[in-house]
């Protein structure tokens, strides 16, 4: 049998993405981007141990407009991160899963996001 004859398997290509994979994969980046926050995180705590010029390096650069962008990205990657998780344990306890449902949990996350984000923000930054 040659490899022409044989079937292909699905791919992405082939597959319209849905709202709960997209979830899905986004929750899973949320939770890599949450790695790299928890490393700033410890590197900005070194900059504070090392006295005052370490914590005049650190306030300066989280206090920057990068600095701040990264931290609004942090932000809003824990706060997705958080309302999705509250969203599988839900599913955990067998409530929720049927497609319509899911999908409309799934719209709550989306659209919760930002403005907790922005909340926080603002709590923050004001």
């Amino acid at each position: 049998m040659s490899n022409r004859a044989r079937p292909l398997s699905p791919h992405l290509q082939v597959y319209r993405p849905q709202l709960t994979s997209v979830t899905s994969i986004a929750h899973r980046i949320s939770g890599l981007f949450l790695c790299t926050a928890a490393v700033g995180v410890a590197l900005a705590l070194l900059a504070l141990a090392n006295g005052e010029a370490g914590y005049a390096l650190a306030r300066d650069w989280l206090g920057s407009t990068p600095g701040k962008i990264l931290v609004l990205a942090w932000i809003a990657a824990w706060v997705y991160h958080f309302l999705n998780g509250i969203r599988h344990l839900v599913w955990d306890t067998g409530r929720a899963l049927d497609l319509g449902t899911a999908e409309r949990w799934g719209w709550v996350v989306i659209l919760s996001t930002p403005v907790v984000t922005a909340l926080i923000a603002w709590s923050i930054w004001s």
